[in-house]
């Protein structure tokens, strides 16, 4: 994993933003038309909404990295290295759907992909093991970024995460003597700790969602 190339990445990024303060303008446009759903503080929303971007963005090379040791840990490498490899190379060769995407909007995008992919193999790991590889819970961070990034280009971006996890995690991936090794440590105190030091990102930054008239936060 590169993940010194992807701090590098996300530092320019933000070099970017602060010469251009083309997200700051984004966060503004967004503010009138944010789906109801997504509930922000009463002070400060445009800087909360761009302060959700920057963790969410600055979150992904640690959870790429820290998914890649509790595979090796679990002796499940070789079936989740390839799809976190996938998750960097949005990073640093994104897709030809985001030419044109510049600063930490453009990263905006990579790392929602990059969230999205770890979502859908924890997605897999659950419907086949019975619990996630990695005990994250990025549900509503996801939502509220799909939300910031716009639906019709978001869904562009999930149906290229469905296409990548497809085509790397399939039924044989899950009869390897390795995962149904690793579905016998899945209950490991230690693996479930090592996960509680990421508090639940939307909350942490005061961004919730409301839905079905429940209010949920993430």
């Amino acid at each position: 994993m590169n993940i010194a190339a992807l701090h590098v990445l996300i530092q320019r990024a933000h070099q970017h933003e602060a010469s251009t303060g083309q997200l700051a303008s984004q966060m503004q446009a967004h503010l009138g038309q944010l789906h109801p759903s997504i509930r922000l503080p009463n002070e400060d929303t445009q800087g909360v909404l761009q302060r959700f971007v920057s963790a969410y963005i600055e979150q992904v090379p640690e959870l790429l990295q820290a998914a890649h040791e509790v595979s090796l840990e679990a002796g499940i490498e070789a079936q989740i290295k390839p799809v976190l490899k996938v998750a960097e190379q949005f990073f640093l060769q994104p897709p030809a759907l985001m030419a044109g995407h510049e600063g930490l909007e453009g990263l905006l995008d990579e790392a929602y992909l990059a969230h999205r992919l770890v979502e859908e193999v924890n997605d897999r790991y659950i419907a086949h093991l019975g619990t996630p590889l990695i005990p994250l819970d990025t549900t509503v961070a996801n939502l509220i970024a799909h939300q910031l990034i716009g639906e019709a280009f978001a869904n562009q971006l999930d149906e290229a995460v469905h296409h990548a996890v497809d085509g790397m995690l399939d039924e044989a991936s899950f009869a390897h003597d390795s995962v149904q090794a690793y579905r016998e440590r899945l209950n490991n105190p230690q693996t479930d700790a090592a996960w509680k030091r990421w508090p639940c990102l939307s909350r942490q930054l005061g961004v919730e969602l409301q839905l079905n008239e429940t209010r949920a936060t993430g």
